[in-house]
C-alpha cells in the first residue's frame, strides 16, 4: 500500500465517521447557552470519573454549537493536514464543515450517521464519478475495518460515558480559548469502540498495537466540552508481499458558541453518487476477497 493511499485511508477515517457519532459539544463564548440547564446536574465534589462521564450529558445539553477541527496523518515520511469549521447538532451528531487540506477545500456535511463530502475535481476523477455528480456519499457502517476501525475523538468520546477512576487522570487546569478549563487523560477501551464485536475488538486491538486509546478532554467549569485530543498509531492490514506502514495521526476538536443556528441538509440526490464500495474496496488489502 503506498503511503499517498494509506494518508487517503487515513483521512478519510478521521474526517468521516467520527463526526457522524458525536453527541458532544463545549462553549467559546461566555459559557451561557439556550441548552445549559438541561441535565446541568451539579458534579461539585464528584470523582474524576464521575466528571467526565457527566461530560457527555452536559455537552449534549447544549443543543448545537460551532466547531473547529486539526488533524494529521503522516506515513512513509508524508503527512496530510486538515484544517476545518462548522457547526454541529450535538444531540443528534449531524454536522457541516468546510475543510482546507492541501489547497484545496472540501465541503463536508453528516446526517443521521452518513457522511457526504464535496470533493476536488481530481478526486472525483480518480473515483470516476459521472459528469454531475458533485457530492460523494459514505456510510461508514459499510466500511470495511481497514477503514471503519477508529474514527475522530468525537466518537470515542461517547464511550467515555464508562470510564472508571483507574481510566481517568487529572493532569491540570489549563486556559482553552481564553476559558478556564480541567485537562484530564482518559483511556477508552478498544473493546467499547466494537460495540460488543469480539472479532472486530480483537482485529482493532492488533492493528492498534493497544487494548487502550489515549484521550486528552479539557472541561469547561460548567463541566462541558471544550476541546478534544486523540493521537493514535494505525497499522493498516497488508497483503502477502506487502510491506506494513504505520500510519500515526493526532486530531484535535474544540466546540464553542453554544446555541448557534445549525440548519444541516442533505445535498441534491441527483448531485450525490455513494461511493461508499470504492472506498471499501481501495482499503482493502490486495490478495484478499
Amino acid at each position: 500500500m503506498a503511503a499517498k493511499r494509506v494518508l487517503g485511508v487515513a483521512t478519510v477515517l478521521v474526517l468521516t465517521a467520527g463526526v457522524s457519532a458525536c453527541s458532544d459539544g463545549g462553549d467559546g463564548g461566555d459559557g451561557k447557552s439556550k441548552g445549559a440547564a438541561k441535565g446541568a446536574s451539579s458534579t461539585k465534589g464528584a470523582s474524576e470519573s464521575q466528571v467526565v462521564r457527566a461530560a457527555h450529558q452536559k455537552t449534549t445539553a447544549a443543543d448545537t454549537a460551532k466547531m473547529t477541527l486539526a488533524t494529521e496523518a503522516t506515513a512513509a515520511g508524508k503527512s496530510v493536514t486538515v484544517r476545518g469549521t462548522g457547526v454541529m447538532d450535538l444531540e443528534d451528531g449531524d454536522s457541516t464543515m468546510t475543510m482546507t487540506s492541501q489547497g484545496q477545500k472540501i465541503e463536508q456535511r453528516v446526517l443521521d450517521g452518513v457522511v457526504y463530502q464535496k470533493a476536488p475535481a481530481e478526486q472525483r476523477a480518480q473515483l470516476e464519478m459521472p459528469k454531475g455528480k458533485t457530492w460523494m456519499k459514505i456510510d461508514p457502517s459499510r466500511l470495511n475495518g481497514s477503514n471503519g476501525q477508529v474514527n475522530d475523538p468525537a466518537e470515542s468520546f461517547g464511550f467515555t460515558k464508562g470510564v472508571t477512576d483507574h481510566d481517568v487522570t487529572k493532569v491540570g487546569t489549563e486556559t482553552i480559548d481564553g476559558t478556564r478549563t480541567t485537562h484530564y487523560r482518559v483511556k477508552v477501551a478498544v473493546q467499547d469502540l466494537a460495540k460488543g464485536d469480539r472479532a472486530k475488538a480483537d482485529q482493532l486491538e492488533k492493528q492498534l498495537g493497544t487494548s487502550t486509546l489515549p484521550l486528552e478532554m479539557w472541561l469547561d467549569d460548567e463541566g462541558r466540552l471544550r476541546q478534544e485530543t486523540i493521537k493514535l498509531t494505525l497499522r493498516p492490514q497488508t497483503g502477502e508481499g506487502q510491506k506494513s506502514q504505520t500510519v500515526t495521526s493526532t486530531t484535535t476538536l474544540k466546540f464553542t458558541d453554544f446555541g448557534t443556528e445549525a440548519d444541516i441538509e442533505a445535498p441534491p440526490a441527483t448531485d450525490t453518487l455513494d461511493v461508499t464500495k470504492k472506498l471499501a474496496a481501495a482499503s482493502k488489502p490486495k490478495g484478499t476477497a
